[in-house]
């Protein structure tokens, strides 16, 4: 058990959740080869997790554009040699109710959640496929879980990932592990991609109440990736004891 040595491929990488679960398997010796559409906190991660003695690459990334997945891996062959898993979590949540008719938003949400952990997949596959191993970890959501009023195109995004990786996982084989990780409220800047204000007020408020850290989701991360590769961690579901 342990992923010392390992080499993990991390969307989403710049906040939240990838930043947490970047600095998280680093210190556990992972090299981490990051993503993120914005360059400037992409690189304070790096940085940070270069001052405390692990090891990272990072390219800015739009997993809308498949070509930017397929650099990202080729980051992680040409400066570590390989890839042992990849991490899809870039998401965004601009939720609003159906008759708010923001189809802008509902677009932007199929093309980030849903056709970015697509190309994710598409990039490392190949890879995984040469290289006889590999884990897919893709990040999803307890909005898929449990369907509440404005998470209706968000939470279909994710339980489209739901679907997509539980059809991988039977595909597989013996030495491709796949897991989905569901987190619940977390404390990142999920609120700042709403654009219908009263939704928007509505989230903050009561992530303000009870969200937890994203480290919590880290950890879930670190525990399906470590664990022995006949082990496959196919479904884990963290959410704060206070959540519905």
């Amino acid at each position: 058990m342990g992923i010392e040595g390992t080499v993990v491929a991390i969307t989403g990488a710049s906040s939240g959740i990838g930043r947490a679960t970047a600095k998280l398997l680093a210190e556990k010796g992972a090299f981490v080869v990051l993503g993120a559409r914005r360059e400037e906190p992409l690189v304070q991660v790096a940085d940070e997790i270069a001052a405390a003695g692990g090891k990272a690459a990072w390219m800015v990334t739009d997993v809308r554009r498949r070509g930017d997945l397929v650099a990202l891996v080729a980051l992680a062959l040409e400066r570590a040699g390989g890839l042992d898993a990849i991490v899809n979590n870039a998401g965004i949540g601009p939720i609003s109710r159906l008759d708010a008719l923001r189809v802008e938003d509902w677009d932007a949400m199929i093309d980030v959640n849903l056709r970015g952990t697509l190309y994710g997949i598409a990039a490392a596959l190949p890879v995984f496929a040469r290289q006889g191993r590999g884990h897919v970890v893709n990040v999803i959501s307890t909005a898929g879980i449990r369907i509440v009023p404005t998470m209706g195109v968000y939470a279909a995004t994710k339980n489209a990932v739901r679907t997509v990786t539980e059809a991988l996982r039977q595909e597989a084989g013996p030495n491709l592990r796949v897991t989905e990780v569901s987190p619940g409220m977390i404390a990142t800047n999920f609120g700042s991609s709403i654009t219908d204000q009263p939704t928007k007020a509505m989230i903050e408020e009561r992530s303000g109440q009870i969200a937890i850290a994203p480290e919590a989701i880290a950890r879930g991360i670190l525990f399906a990736l470590e664990q022995p590769g006949d082990v496959d961690v196919g479904s884990i579901v963290i959410r704060p004891t206070a959540q519905d």
